[in-house]
């Protein structure tokens, strides 16, 4: 219910624009409120005001409250003030005065935005976003929008240093097609190093690499994230996409690629959608605004990934400040930058792809005759050890007894390891006998032959013969077992003549 000197206003702001939302609008009510309001003095009734409440007394106050904290003050430090003023109402009251109070002063307050309309190719604003957990390290969301197409590029990066975000700056540079003319961010230590007078004093860095791209560095208002509202939606929105969270049942990444995949996955979805705002699709809008986006450079902005270094042709090993790095073995023969990480023992080491710059190896910081190696970067090394020999032939001769099977490869390494006589004789007759008597059974005799150490001249001969020979050898089978049973038992006591009878 409203007081009489609120219908008052009601009223007036009724006669003066006629329109129920407007005068709604100017007193801060329902448009319901202000037709029952005319209404009523049209049919000659008096107003439908309320009784008196006790917190009228004390509106005074509040409205400077809201004033002088420009609508900040929370309603249980006002119901504390009152009542050290000696209010005794409920602090429920006390809320929805203050509520009352603070919407009529947004009305007068509230910060009024006017739509940017900007030209194709002036403006890119980018900013951060927390991304998912990858082996125990938050991975950084790099978030960039073209504000005339509304095309979105979202790219995982493993730190804020300068290196990496001007590495992840030129990968976004070539996915849209090149430059624009202005790009904005926040007031980043690696783009404002402070403000004099309110004048940002720029980083060198910065400066160097806006001038190696033609492009514009600026900054938004400190503290002001709407002048840069674009991007800030677009990270809202990358984040809720990409980050696992119980809202959308995503579960953990295994590795970085994974962040990277899906990462791409969503710049390639959210640009194929129709924009609300244009009523196109950013990525059909994108190939319209690429034609006056500025050419960027074929090679990117490397002074800030670190110092140069070449891999060697035969080791993908590389040297820096008296300690050796390993990087991916794909990589020998080409320069690679190596810096290490600001405030960390950690070493980085940036390649170059067809994308722009790319982190390829990161390792603890080490000294000499203690080489960093990562086992990843050499998939096709194998260990050699000693005695270790591999087999292969390398002879007609040696193929022909190697095909004979596993247990020609067994003896042959055995052979030699005791030093056997004349073994490419031996090697010659096995092979003969195999085309005797057949392959499988001279592979058995040879790995035989191997696992007890018998070498001699004639050996090989006599495994085969003596194979199955032997009456008294058993053998155990699906019907056959070799436990011994009691059917001897039966023969006790009796008496058993030479034709086998008994007595």
């Amino acid at each position: 219910m409203k007081s009489d000197g609120e219908i008052m206003e009601i009223l007036n702001a009724y006669d003066l624009t006629g329109s129920y939302r407007a005068a709604a609008d100017l007193c801060g009510c329902s448009h319901h409120t202000v037709k029952k309001a005319v209404e009523d003095r049209a049919a000659g009734l008096p107003a439908a005001g309320r009784r008196a409440r006790l917190i009228d007394d004390q509106r005074q106050l509040l409205e400077g409250w809201v004033q002088d904290s420009r609508g900040k003050i929370r309603g249980d430090k006002a119901h504390e003030k009152l009542v050290a003023l000696g209010y005794e109402g409920s602090q429920r009251t006390t809320r929805r005065a203050l509520a009352e109070v603070k919407a009529q002063w947004r009305l007068g307050n509230s910060r009024v935005h006017r739509p940017w309309i900007t030209e194709p190719g002036l403006w890119l604003q980018y900013d951060f976003g927390d991304g998912p957990v990858v082996d125990g390290r938050k991975v950084v969301l790099l978030v960039a929008w073209l504000a005339w197409s509304r095309f979105r590029v979202v790219i995982a990066l493993r730190d804020r240093t300068a290196a990496s975000v001007f590495a992840g700056l030129d990968r976004v540079f070539r996915m849209i097609g090149g430059a624009p003319t202005y790009v904005l961010t926040d007031n980043e230590k690696t783009v404002t190093t402070g403000h004099v007078a309110g004048v940002p004093v720029r980083n060198r860095g910065a400066v160097t690499f806006g001038r190696y791209y033609g492009v514009s560095v600026q900054t938004c208002q400190p503290a002001d994230p709407a002048t840069k509202g674009g991007v800030e939606n677009a990270v809202k929105l990358a984040k809720d996409d990409i980050v696992p969270k119980e809202t959308n049942l995503l579960g953990a990444y295994e590795s970085f690629a994974a962040v990277q995949a899906a990462c791409a996955q969503f710049t390639e979805t959210v640009n194929a959608r129709t924009h609300r705002g244009t009523g196109r699709r950013p990525a059909d809008m994108l190939a319209e605004e690429a034609r006056v986006l500025h050419a960027i450079p074929e090679l990117p902005h490397t002074a800030a990934l670190g110092v140069t270094r070449r891999v060697p042709d035969n080791t993908a090993m590389v040297s820096f400040e008296r300690g050796q790095y390993s990087v991916p073995d794909s990589l020998v023969g080409q320069t690679v930058w190596v810096r290490h990480h600001p405030g960390t023992d950690e070493v980085i080491v940036c390649a170059l792809d067809d994308g722009g710059p790319v982190e390829v190896a990161r390792h603890r910081r080490t000294g000499p005759g203690n080489p960093a190696v990562d086992p990843a970067h050499f998939p096709h090394h194998a260990d050699k050890t000693p005695g270790d020999y591999r087999v292969r032939p390398r002879n007609a001769a040696e193929t022909a007894f190697l095909a004979l099977g596993p247990g020609a490869r067994v003896w042959l390494t055995e052979a030699a390891a005791v030093g056997t006589e004349r073994i490419r004789q031996k090697m010659a007759h096995a092979v003969e006998l195999a085309a005797l008597t057949g392959r499988a059974d001279v592979d058995w005799a040879l790995g035989h032959a191997a696992v007890h150490g018998r070498f001699a001249t004639g050996d090989l001969d006599a495994i085969p013969a003596a194979k199955d020979t032997d009456p008294t050898r058993r053998r155990s089978s699906e019907h056959t077992s070799l436990a011994q049973g009691t059917g001897g038992w039966d023969l006790f006591g009796k008496t058993i003549i030479a034709d086998g009878a008994e007595q």
